[in-house]
């Protein structure tokens, strides 16, 4: 990076003299407010909520507000041969928004506008800092629905979730934030702005660049605006919850519910240490004695039938209780305590590794079974909940950081539970992304030649790689 500027003196030392003259373009085209370059500052942007994963020393972190901005610090960003980290609301869990030394965070957040909400069109035109529960209040206001939901939809942004192509506890219904992502515009590395989609009904001229830059991580380009699908706000849903003997039965439910044709628009399930969490952290009267607790839920128009029908089959497979909502506030206590799940094992230790597997919906028993093996195996304490309609399993390995061997431990199990899940034709991620966390696992689930060709195509979009380096690959 040395040969890239030109002699400033013999006082500084190179990178120092290089990070001066980066600040110096940057605030040609930015305003005083959107460059942050106070270490102390700065340190704040490394990295977001995952463990085991190396954070740099940013140089800069900028805070755009218009697409013209964004096109300034790629430019100069590509002039310079500087890195550029995009980030959201670093509430990812993968490493894939942490910084590199030297870089340039670009923190999307202050690009917060919903542009335009067409309930004809059945559109929104957001910005990528738009706050993912922001845009479903808004859009709720008019009779629609955005249905991804991830679980931290109350902090997570839009870019972020294009970026790691989100999912959350509806996607056994209404699928993951790529299906709802119509088009995009997008700033290169180089600074020129590409629009990628439509936002008509339907559209397939050309390759499907818009697939393409979901779930990418900011690994091709910085998506500043996105034309997202919505649907008609359906009526409001009911929850049933059904305890379980053991995990096994609670995973033969789900499989005869999905085989028996019903689509509920939730299907969850939480284990015993996952409640016991729940219960200390809220509260919440949760059934601590069992083994493995389903939520189920129906947004149809006669939602009670459809429960009713689900608690048969819950039975049949060996619910030892089976509890129907009674109306939508006794049906939100519920999904708080799911939603809670990952927060609430964040307490049982002082650190926490998140898994996020996903299996076919047959092979999710062995899955679960496998998981409380290797809890066993390395004497810690494994929490596991799961989008169990669509197999996407969450084991949370819980840990003493401070404890050097407990922490080998945890990195050891963490490693074969996505081992299992490969083995049980699973994938090592199904909505929290690869980023620093599993690299070396996607070159194992891609093989050779499908990693070949996604290096070709970062380098087609990226060829200088100073697109968030060091992730996926």
């Amino acid at each position: 990076m040395d040969d890239l500027h030109e002699d400033q003196g013999r006082t500084a030392p190179p990178a120092d003299r290089l990070i001066d003259r980066l600040i110096d373009r940057l605030r040609e085209g930015l305003p005083a407010e959107a460059l942050l370059t106070d270490p102390d500052v700065t340190a704040s942007y490394a990295h977001d909520m995952a463990s085991f994963c190396e954070a740099g020393d940013p140089a800069v972190v900028v805070l755009p507000r218009t697409v013209e901005q964004v096109q300034h610090v790629m430019r100069t960003a590509t002039e310079l041969r500087v890195p550029v980290v995009p980030q959201g609301a670093r509430t990812g869990l993968s490493g894939a928004a942490n910084a590199s030394d030297g870089c340039i965070v670009l923190s999307l957040v202050k690009m917060d506008r919903i542009l335009e909400i067409s309930p004809v069109d059945r559109i929104a035109v957001v910005e990528p800092g738009v706050v993912n529960a922001t845009l479903s209040r808004a859009v709720a206001e008019q009779g629609l629905y955005y249905p991804p939901d991830p679980s931290s939809w109350e902090m997570c942004t839009i870019g972020g979730n294009i970026g790691t192509a989100s999912g959350g506890l509806c996607c056994v219904k209404y699928g993951v934030t790529a299906e709802y992502v119509l088009g995009l515009d997008v700033v290169l590395a180089d600074g020129r702005l590409l629009t990628t989609g439509r936002r008509t009904a339907k559209g397939v001229a050309g390759y499907d660049l818009t697939r393409l830059f979901v779930g990418s991580e900011g690994s091709l380009g910085v998506v500043v605006r996105a034309v997202l699908a919505l649907k008609p706000q359906p009526p409001a849903q009911l929850v049933l919850a059904a305890e379980f003997a053991s995990a096994a039965a609670a995973c033969d439910a789900v499989c005869a519910i999905m085989e028996r044709g019903h689509t509920p628009s939730l299907l969850e399930l939480m284990d015993r240490t996952t409640i016991q969490a729940v219960n200390r952290m809220a509260h919440m009267g949760l059934p601590e004695s069992t083994e493995a607790l389903l939520l189920a839920a129906f947004d149809t128009p006669d939602p009670a039938a459809d429960l009713a029908a689900v608690g048969e089959l819950c039975t049949a497979a060996g619910a030892t209780q089976v509890v129907p909502a009674e109306d939508a506030a006794e049906s939100e206590l519920l999904l708080q305590a799911r939603r809670l799940s990952l927060t609430a094992l964040e307490t049982v230790k002082s650190a926490t590794m998140i898994d996020d597997v996903c299996v076919p919906r047959s092979r999710l028993a062995a899955m679960l079974e496998g998981t409380a093996r290797i809890a066993e195996k390395y004497g810690l304490t494994i929490g596991v909940c799961a989008h169990a309609g669509d197999g996407n399993t969450h084991p949370v390995v819980c840990f003493d950081h401070a404890d050097a061997d407990e922490s080998r431990r945890a990195r050891e199990s963490f490693d074969e539970i996505m081992a299992l899940g490969l083995e049980l034709g699973g994938t090592i991620t199904g909505e929290h992304g690869v980023g620093v966390l599993k690299k070396e696992w996607l070159a194992r689930e891609l093989g050779p030649v499908g990693v070949e060709l996604q290096r070709d195509i970062k380098r087609a979009f990226d060829p200088l790689g100073i697109l968030n380096p060091g992730k996926l690959f």
